[in-house]
């Protein structure tokens, strides 16, 4: 099992087993987000594609979630839908 020491968590983690995406950005997550916080951001990042109805095919729908993607993975401040509370 391969870890790292997570952004999200800050302590060591496993981590994914390959880069999300590729390039630069693909890469340093691979390095630096466990699998559990990047699991964890695919299931937020559903959440707020169907709340907001984006259309990821748009340019500016995909600045939106790589914006909260690494807010989200840098425990800083990010988009919640609406009135949405967790179960």
């Amino acid at each position: 099992m391969r870890t790292v020491f997570c952004r999200k968590y800050q302590q060591e983690l496993e981590g994914l087993e390959f880069a999300p995406f590729p390039g630069a950005k693909g890469q340093d997550i691979f390095d630096h987000v466990s699998k559990k916080a990047w699991q964890e951001w695919m299931g937020h990042q559903t959440l707020l594609i169907n709340e907001n109805r984006l259309n990821v095919m748009l340019p500016e729908s995909k600045v939106f979630l790589d914006e909260q993607r690494t807010k989200f993975l840098t425990n800083q401040d990010y988009e919640r839908p609406v009135g949405w509370k967790p179960a």
